[in-house]
């Protein structure tokens, strides 16, 4: 599953250098696939949709930091756990309980952000 910033975040931003997938951004700021990857060219986003990595894509939150779950890969394949809620003073970087994803689904995708 992705992970997800909740409304206890008091967006101090240790998150935000921590993750290795680009990931994170502060709250009202456009994000786009190619932020922080090495991906070119067209990209299937979790729903089946092909993008182009360098469309920009309207904040997911513009009062917290947040999480892109395009992006996340929950550190798989980089750390032991994942580093945006190892960091966080006030464990406001969480499991989305709407999102369970396997290990190998998060890996997989990693493996196509890092190219």
């Amino acid at each position: 599953m992705a992970i997800i910033i909740t409304e206890e975040c008091i967006n101090c931003g240790a998150c935000e250098p921590e993750c290795p997938n680009n990931a994170i951004y502060e709250s009202g700021v456009e994000w786009r696939i190619k932020d922080g990857t090495s991906v070119e060219g067209s990209y299937k986003m979790n729903n089946g949709e092909m993008v182009d990595v360098d469309q920009k894509f309207a904040p997911i939150s513009d009062e917290v930091y947040f999480i892109v779950p395009d992006k996340c890969t929950e550190c798989m394949g980089f750390h032991e756990e994942p580093q945006c809620a190892a960091v966080c003073p006030v464990d406001c970087c969480v499991p989305d309980p709407d999102r369970r994803e396997s290990e190998e689904v998060l890996l997989d995708r990693k493996s196509r952000l890092h190219i």
